[in-house]
C-alpha cells in the first residue's frame, strides 16, 4: 500500500487516539439536561481549550517540529498527544453543548417534589444522612453532592417529597430512604 493512504504514528503507539469519547450514556431518547451553571462552566471550558490551551500547545508542537528528527522528540511527541486529547474534549464539549437542555431549577414550579435541580437530604437504614443535588450527567461531581440525574438513587428520588420514604433497589439489595429535607435555588 502507498504510504500515502497510511496514517503516520509520530513516535506513539496510541491506537485508540482516533476514538472518539462518547457522551455519557443517556437514557433512549432522553435529552441532555443541565443547568444554567453547568452550562456555563462546559462553555467556560470550551473558550479556554479554543483560545488559550490549543494555540500554546500548537505554537511548541511548531517549534519542535523545526528542531529536526521527530522520531525522538520528546516536545514533538508529547505536544501531538496533547493536541488530541484537546481536540478529543473540544469535540466533546461542542457536543455536549449542542445537545444541552437548559433547565432552571429556580424556576421550579412544584417545590414539594424532587426534580432536577433539587438538593435533597435524605435518611438512610443505618441512620446516616446524605445531601445530594440533583445535575446534568456533566455536572455530576460526587465530592460536591452532585448527582446525575440518570444514577439510581436521583432516579429513586425523582416525584417523592419531604416525609416520603422510597425504596432503592441496587445490585446489593434494596434500602429505603427518607426524604428529610428538599430545596431549589432562590428564584433570580
Amino acid at each position: 500500500m502507498n504510504k500515502a493512504f497510511t496514517k503516520e504514528n509520530d513516535g506513539d503507539d496510541d491506537d485508540d487516539d482516533n476514538v472518539e469519547n462518547p457522551l455519557p450514556a443517556l437514557p433512549k431518547n432522553a435529552k441532555n439536561y443541565m443547568t444554567p451553571n453547568g452550562y456555563g462552566q462546559l462553555k467556560q471550558e470550551l473558550r479556554q481549550l479554543l483560545h488559550t490551551e490549543r494555540p500554546k500547545v500548537v505554537e511548541t508542537v511548531a517549534w519542535a517540529a523545526g528542531n529536526g528528527d521527530r522520531s525522538e522528540n520528546g516536545d514533538y511527541i508529547y505536544g501531538k498527544k496533547r493536541l488530541r486529547e484537546i481536540d478529543r474534549r473540544i469535540r466533546y464539549l461542542t457536543k455536549a453543548l449542542d445537545n444541552a437542555e437548559i433547565v432552571d431549577p429556580a424556576r421550579q414550579q412544584q417545590l414539594r417534589n424532587i426534580f432536577f435541580g433539587a438538593t435533597v437530604t435524605y435518611r438512610r437504614e443505618d441512620g446516616s444522612e446524605h445531601t445530594v443535588k440533583i445535575v446534568g450527567i456533566d455536572e455530576a461531581d460526587v465530592s460536591r453532592g452532585h448527582i446525575s440525574w440518570i444514577t439510581p438513587v436521583a432516579r429513586t428520588l425523582m416525584k417523592a417529597g419531604i416525609g416520603d420514604s422510597v425504596e432503592l433497589h441496587t445490585p446489593s439489595g434494596h434500602e429505603t430512604l427518607e426524604i428529610i429535607a428538599l430545596s431549589y435555588p432562590l428564584t433570580h
